[in-house]
């Protein structure tokens, strides 16, 4: 906890005062750019590896960076994901995985997650990630799996309503990422998976 409040305490003393015009401004403006959906991942940070400023990313969260298909029903994850659409307006959706991803190694090595029935319960929103990555063994199989996922979250992106009428009007793009902890490469994956980086 001492490394939070020292943080803050820095946070106060060194960046809020170069920022506190933007900050006035977003104190009345809430208006993101981009939703980004990644995996709650610690070594994740999408505001690091996009270098992008307070209000400018909408920001989900979760394990495996998993977006479950729309269903009806009180959902925190489809909520955050119709307020960024159709209240903020949001024009690009990014879903990011990332290298040595837990969640997908888990899957990948078929894990006994018996003893963590929550986390058992909530990867089988990569049920299809896991098919579509079926034919690939060894040493890539995590590797596939982590891009396969991607895909096949971007798919269940598009399940959701709000989602759905902005890819119809053109209003919203999707994209698929993957981040690569030990180089801090970052790849965008076309429809067929094909990474190509984003930048050199």
């Amino acid at each position: 906890m001492r490394d939070l409040t020292e943080g803050v305490a820095r946070f106060r003393r060194d960046v809020y005062p170069a920022k506190a015009d933007l900050f006035a401004h977003l104190a009345a403006t809430h208006r993101p750019t981009t939703l980004f959906i990644s995996c709650s991942d610690a070594r994740v940070v999408p505001e690091l590896i996009t270098q992008s400023e307070p209000g400018e990313l909408f920001v989900i969260r979760t394990a495996g960076n998993l977006v479950p298909a729309h269903t009806p029903g009180p959902d925190g994850v489809a909520a955050s994901i119709e307020y960024a659409v159709a209240v903020l307006g949001v024009r690009d959706i990014v879903v990011c995985g990332h290298s040595a991803c837990g969640a997908m190694t888990a899957l990948a090595e078929h894990h006994d997650l018996s003893a963590v029935p929550a986390i058992a319960d909530w990867l089988r929103h990569a049920d299809a990630s896991r098919a579509r990555a079926a034919g690939v063994t060894g040493a890539r199989q995590v590797d596939a799996l982590v891009r396969e996922n991607v895909l096949a979250q971007l798919a269940n992106l598009a399940t959701h309503p709000s989602v759905a009428r902005a890819l119809a009007t053109g209003s919203v793009a999707l994209h698929g990422w993957v981040y690569d902890i030990p180089t801090g490469a970052v790849e965008e994956l076309d429809d067929a998976g094909r990474p190509a980086a984003l930048a050199a």
